[in-house]
């Protein structure tokens, strides 16, 4: 795990903006030097980051994911520390360094056959690095708090969760998109698909699907096997057919056993992303599902695809503040 940049005290500090009369996250947060000692935290959330865009590269997305995990860091923080979440819950592990993967990636043109293959390829590298590291942080009997990089991701997340505990696990995902295509070579859009054609997932709800960008294919594989799959629109919600609270009750329902919690921020209407949409969920629609989660305990978060600055050129200052509110959302609600 050489690519893994353990965080110091001294980062941490770098970062956290005090103030005098009050206390930050980052005043409190734990770290450690060695993995080993990972086990020994009293904390119970680990935080990862994964600052990488080549699976959406991959995926003939538009680049910039990359560049989520340091804002999104700065902006948790910086947050107050209070009775509802103190600080010390929280171990930041630090990031997985792909720096040489992303020069190589820069290279490579995915309308290219053959840069199409070596991205793909080292998008499968990543999947090996993620989930040795997502399974160092189960050994030490911890949640996964993992920010940053493509959708991609879910597939070794997943994958670590599995083999940690030896079984299929569940997932429910609030996405505008299945992420379920083929098998053709990792990428950003097949990540559910390969853990489950792996026998690593085995309930899949995903809550926001964009009628205009799920193919047909796709939606009747998950009307084929109802035991495994469970989706709503969210034209379902603009007839009015459910409601997104209902939806994620039915969702948690549905997901019984081990189960995580994936957040693609492309579900969030005008959330800078590598698909980013006019239309989807407001903040406070996700944060409000997010807070149910209270009434049972889920084995990770990851939110995935969100960008302070895409390789198109547009740039938002919001993205790190609206991660930080969904992350310890989610932390309260578990606590």
């Amino acid at each position: 795990m050489e690519t893994l940049k353990l965080y110091t005290a001294d980062d941490i500090d770098a970062i956290t903006n005090t103030r005098s009369g009050e206390t930050k996250l980052g005043e409190k947060v734990q770290t450690v030097n060695d993995l080993s000692l990972l086990a020994l935290s009293s904390s119970k959330f680990v935080l990862l980051g994964l600052p990488e865009d080549i699976g959406i590269k991959a995926n003939f997305g538009i680049g910039g994911a990359r560049t989520a995990w340091g804002q999104a860091l700065k902006s948790l923080l910086n947050i107050q520390s209070t009775k509802k979440l103190r600080g010390d819950e929280i171990t930041v592990l630090g990031h997985i360094d792909f720096a040489d993967k992303l020069e190589r990636a820069k290279l490579s043109n995915p309308r290219q056959p053959e840069d199409l293959k070596d991205l793909r390829q080292l998008v499968s590298e990543i999947d090996d690095e993620v989930e040795a590291v997502i399974r160092v942080i189960y050994g030490a009997g911890k949640i996964p708090i993992v920010i940053g990089g493509g959708h991609n991701n879910s597939y070794p997340i997943l994958k670590g969760f599995s083999k940690s505990f030896n079984t299929p696990v569940n997932t429910i995902n609030l996405d505008a998109h299945s992420d379920f295509r083929p098998l053709e070579g990792r990428h950003s859009g097949n990540g559910f698909s390969y853990a489950f054609k792996e026998g690593l997932l085995n309930k899949y709800s995903v809550i926001g699907l964009h009628e205009n960008y799920n193919s047909q294919g796709i939606i009747n594989e998950f009307k084929s096997q109802p035991k495994h799959f469970q989706y709503v629109f969210l034209e379902d919600f603009l007839r009015e057919t459910t409601s997104y609270s209902r939806a994620f009750q039915d969702a948690m329902n549905f997901t019984d056993g081990l189960c995580g919690l994936e957040i693609d921020v492309d579900c969030i209407a005008g959330f800078l992303s590598s698909a980013m949409s006019p239309c989807g969920f407001t903040a406070e629609q996700v944060r409000d599902m997010i807070a149910q989660t209270t009434i049972r305990q889920f084995f990770y978060l990851h939110i995935a695809e969100g960008a302070y600055r895409l390789d198109d050129g547009q740039e938002s200052n919001q993205t790190g503040k609206l991660i930080a509110y969904l992350a310890t959302d989610f932390m309260k609600a578990q606590l």
